[in-house]
């Protein structure tokens, strides 16, 4: 086979697309592969956390320092006095398809300082529901078990109107009267109880997720791109597809009726 034409400028050009096309989708696929990663081992983190026995919130969440990644969802329990002025609720928060708010309120410990405790769902359609409407907590001292979760990062946790999208410790300072633990705990246990409950927030999901199968895809992409090229790179080579030939003329003329 002649393949003196790979060398003409549109050949050229066309292999480095090919190349491009194929270094990029090798990148993505490990791309795709290093999260896979990632999130088996926030998974596991996360499973030996929650197989811990409860901590003190004071050894978790610390008013200094952000939350390591490696210690959220570490069981916590904590003591002290909710702080309902503090109150405020996260939107747009749904359960099983059912709209609704998170609602959290800051807890004042022993030692003065404070840390959130999301206090859990409670379904509502109305759009401008607000802490005033959210059910009060305990009266008087509580006792709280849950999850340490560090802060959500982004522009969506600023609190306007009682309500923020996002919690974020660092957009409630201005809601306590002392220092802010940074981070927050999700409720999943608080004595004494209140009537209304509020719906406590789901076990983490420990899957791995569609990572893998994205990355097998991004590589799978890249080889079917490298073998099309070569497939078109063999058919210029043999000429391509070349029209079937007439069938030769008997040499009779058609007889006229």
């Amino acid at each position: 086979m002649r393949l003196g034409f790979l060398l003409s400028r549109r050949w050229v050009l066309f292999f480095a697309a090919v190349l491009l096309m194929a270094w990029g989708a090798v990148r993505l696929g490990e791309w795709q592969f290093h999260r896979l990663h990632d999130r088996e081992q926030r998974n596991a983190w996360t499973e030996r956390n929650l197989a811990a026995s409860p901590a003190p919130v004071a050894d978790v969440l610390s008013v200094d320092a952000p939350l390591p990644e490696s210690r959220e969802f570490r069981r916590v329990t904590a003591s002290g006095t909710y702080d309902a002025a503090g109150t405020f609720v996260v939107r747009y928060q749904t359960r099983d398809g059912d709209g609704g708010v998170d609602v959290v309120t800051p807890l004042r410990l022993d030692d003065g300082s404070y840390v959130l405790v999301d206090r859990g769902w409670t379904a509502t359609q109305d759009p401008g529901f607000g802490p005033d409407d959210a059910p009060n907590p305990p009266a008087g001292r509580v006792q709280v078990t849950g999850w340490a979760r560090a802060d959500s990062t982004g522009d969506k946790t600023g609190i306007t109107g009682g309500s923020t999208r996002e919690v974020s410790s660092r957009a409630a300072t201005d809601r306590v009267d002392g220092p802010l633990r940074q981070g927050f705990v999700d409720l999943q246990r608080e004595t004494p109880t209140v009537t209304p409950a509020l719906v406590p927030v789901d076990k983490p999901d420990l899957g791995d997720g569609p990572h893998l199968f994205y990355g097998i895809q991004w590589w799978f992409f890249g080889a079917l791109a490298v073998g099309g090229f070569g497939y078109l790179v063999w058919d210029e080579a043999r000429g391509g597809q070349r029209p079937r030939r007439k069938p030769p003329s008997t040499g009779r003329a058609t007889p006229v009726t």
